[in-house]
């Protein structure tokens, strides 16, 4: 099963106005910002869960039995969002170790919280078996069409904002369902570039591999980048679209965070802050002249932990 252009098309007229169209911000003539940390609660995330409920809903698969979802944290506030506003139940199963920032939003969105696990992993194989029992639709945190279709709409506004008049995208890679997204929504007109932490490789590994492969990750960012494997959907976008993976340290992740805030008074979470961690250190270096778009994905962090 692959994800295609008409595909996010479709997803983009479904969510319209159930999403911000995030602004983008010209730090330079040669850099971009897309600020997808300004979207509702905080992240990309709502794009995806509102366009696998509306197709639920338009299939009639949405029903009083609500939603399940598993998350490291954002997942769970865009599914806790969607189904709060289309008026179904959710719950949403998540690690212990979930930062308790993004813990106390969700319980602020109405939904039924489920801490269990250490890790994503687990929460997900407790989710799919309440889905199973209770009947509920299950929304998978990346890797489902519709998911990934909406996180694709990010390529489109680009696309639209900018006139087209950009070389390269880096984004931050968890799952995939961002990446492969705007992947397939840009397609041949701009290179894509995955950027994730040094101590949670999945994409760069399961490139390595040339197939999907378990990857055991950790760090500061991976209440928002630590899937043990890459989504098979967006692994087939990557190679579709020639997707490339940079890694970056963790140093150069907490220095380019402190630096998002003091420069541009922008609050984001570790795992947002990778795109300009790659610029910053110079694990991504661009060519003279080269049109950068750097995605800005996430804002729930703890205020107090930026320095």
């Amino acid at each position: 099963m692959t994800v295609t252009r008409n595909d996010v098309e479709l997803a983009a007229r479904r969510i319209a106005g159930r999403v911000r169209r995030t602004p983008v911000l010209r730090v330079s003539p040669t850099l971009t910002f897309k600020l997808e940390l300004l979207q509702h609660v905080g992240s990309f995330k709502p794009r995806g869960a509102f366009n696998r409920l509306l197709a639920a809903k338009e299939q009639g698969t949405l029903t009083g039995q609500g939603i399940v979802t598993a998350s490291g944290g954002n997942a769970g506030l865009a599914a806790a969002y969607a189904a709060r506003e289309l008026g179904v139940p959710a719950r949403i199963f998540i690690p212990v170790t979930a930062p308790a920032a993004k813990v106390a939003r969700l319980r602020t969105l109405d939904a039924d919280v489920v801490q269990v696990g250490n890790e994503y992993a687990e929460a997900h194989e407790a989710a799919l078996i309440e889905a199973d029992e209770s009947g509920a639709l299950l929304l998978h945190a990346y890797d489902q069409p519709e998911v990934v279709a909406g996180q694709g709409t990010i390529g489109l506004e680009l696309l639209a904002d900018l006139d087209g008049q950009f070389d390269t995208v880096l984004v931050a890679v968890g799952g995939g369902g961002l990446i492969g997204g705007i992947a397939t929504a840009l397609g041949d007109q701009a290179q894509v570039v995955g950027i994730e932490p040094e101590l949670a490789p999945t994409l760069n590994q399961t490139l390595e591999a040339g197939e999907l492969v378990d990857v055991q990750g950790g760090g500061v960012a991976a209440d928002s980048l630590g899937a043990r494997r890459f989504g098979a959907l967006a692994f087939e976008a990557v190679k579709a679209n020639n997707v490339k993976s940079v890694l970056v340290t963790e140093e150069s992740i907490v220095a380019a965070r402190n630096e998002l805030w003091k420069e541009f008074q922008l609050a984001v979470e570790h795992g947002a802050a990778v795109t300009y961690a790659a610029l910053q250190s110079g694990a991504y270096q661009p060519a003279p002249d080269e049109r950068v778009v750097a995605v800005i994905c996430g804002a729930n962090t703890d205020l107090s932990t930026i320095g």
